[in-house]
This record gives structure tokens, sequence and C-alpha cells, in this order.
């Protein structure tokens, strides 16, 4: 069995559609359904009942799809540990904001133990690219804060951290329990500059049309909220710097940390790094 062949089998049982895992696999479906027949003979036994209803895997399909998992698993540690030894391997890995996050050191602490001779390059992003610099190019798999554009994209949701209004400790607002962003209404918000993706750029302004000052960083927000009393969203979690407070802000979803990649690219360490950082950030 060709590994290709098996990687064919795997899309096709994972999406159990021969259309998607063609175009999961970017080919068209007919040389796709050669590879399952030819693999069918090969094993000598059906791996997928093909009905009117759908597709579902055989029982030989089942053990099948076991065993080729783990040989594609294996085959790519491969990959990675002769590039490793060659001194050819190289992930870049891009962060937006807070690369301290307790989910992100254990992070960095399993995957060196995975993959010691593989060099991490770090690319931290300011607010205005929550894809880390993925879309151009910049980055390998970026560790982030969704929502944003997920087009040509594969997320994986890796936590989901509650949030906040930001304010000066001398707000009116501040001594309140919680908000609602229509208690923020008349208020003037730190945005993000024109450009920045729209999507991510609603959700930090509470899913309405702001006024306010333009930031690129957190820092900027924090500052823009201290000197000038404007408003805006912010993780619950994070202690506030002096002179500011967050208040619980209900009716907004929480903030998603994700793990994000190009769809198409197939680098095992990517896979290894996604793996490693979703038992990381379950710890």
């Amino acid at each position: 069995m060709e590994l290709r062949t098996l990687r064919y089998f795997v899309a096709v049982a994972e999406e159990l559609h021969f259309g998607r895992a063609a175009a999961r696999l970017h080919m068209s479906q007919p040389p796709l359904s050669r590879a399952i027949k030819q693999l069918e003979t090969e094993v000598g036994a059906v791996l997928f009942d093909r009905s009117s209803a759908g597709v579902t895997l055989t029982p030989v399909g089942a053990v099948l799809l076991d065993e080729a998992r783990s040989l594609l698993d294996q085959a790519d540690r491969v990959r990675v540990r002769v590039a490793a030894a060659a001194g050819a391997a190289t992930i870049t890995v891009g962060f937006l904001g807070d690369s301290t996050d307790p989910g992100a050191s254990r992070l960095a602490r399993a995957y060196h133990r995975l993959h010691p001779r593989v060099e991490v390059r770090i690319r931290e992003a300011d607010l205005t690219d929550p894809t880390c610099g993925l879309h151009a190019g910049l980055v390998d798999v970026a560790l982030t804060r969704g929502p944003f554009d997920e087009t040509g994209l594969t997320v994986h949701a890796l936590r989901a951290d509650p949030v906040g209004a930001l304010l000066r400790a001398d707000d009116p607002l501040a001594r309140r329990g919680s908000l609602k962003p229509a208690d923020l209404a008349d208020r003037r918000w730190f945005l993000f500059p024109e450009g920045t993706d729209p999507i991510w750029q609603s959700y930090w302004n509470g899913g309405e049309p702001r006024e306010g000052p333009v930031v690129r960083t957190v820092q900027e927000c924090r500052q823009a909220v201290l000197w000038n009393g404007t408003v805006g969203m912010t993780l619950l979690n994070h202690g506030p710097a002096a002179g500011l407070t967050v208040v619980p802000l209900i009716g907004m979803p929480p903030s998603r940390v994700v793990a994000a990649w190009n769809e198409d690219d197939r680098n095992p360490l990517i896979r290894s790094f996604v793996q490693t950082a979703i038992a990381a950030y379950h710890d």
C-alpha cells in the first residue's frame, strides 16, 4: 500500500463523502474513486458501503482506518526526525498579543520535548491581523483568537475565555457588577485601523459600529482607556493595569483561543503542533 493511497482512504473515511474528500485532497473525484477501488482490490475486501443513503465504513474499513492513521502518523514523525537530523526542520509560529498565556507556555515545553531539534521561529502580531500573517505566508501556524475570516484556513478551537468591559477605575460604570454592550452604546470605544478584518473588528466592538481612537496593540488599548476614558472589551481573566478595571460583559460570546493554519498545508510539524496544543490547553 502506498502512503498516498492511505491518505486518500483516510480522507474518504473521515468525510464519508467522495466529493468532499476529493475537495479536501484538491483533486477530482474520479481518480479518487479509482484509487479506493484499487485499494479494495489490494486488501481483498470492501472498505465502504455505498448506497443512496450515503457512504459508510465496513468493519474491514474501520480496522484499516485505525491502522492507516497510525502508519501516517509514524511516516510524519519519520519525515520530521530526518529533516531535524539534517538541520532543515523549522516551523514559524504566529502569536497574537500575550504569548505568556499558561497554555502557550505548556505548549512550548511539550513541543520542545517532542521535537528538540526543530527550530521554532516566533512572530508576534499586533491586533490588526488576527491570523498573525497566515494569509501573507509569513507563518506556518498561528496561535491566536477568533473570530476572523477563515477562508482558506483550518481553525481548531483550544479554549474559550469570558470577556469584560475595560474601564477607568474611576468610571461611574466601574462599580457595576456586570454590564451589557448596550450600557456602553454612547461611549467612545477603541477601534482597529481601516482594513482590519471586519469580523474581528465587529466582535471587539461588541457587534455594533463605534467611534473612538485607533489602536494597534493591547498596550495602546489600555492607554486609550487610561488617558481618554475610552472603553472597550478585554479578557475578563487578564488583570488590568493600575488605574483600570474590568467589569463582566454579559450577552457577548467568549473569546476563543484557536490554532489556525492554511488548509492545504500538510507539514507534519503543523499537525504535531496542533495536537500538542490541544493537550496543552486542556491541562
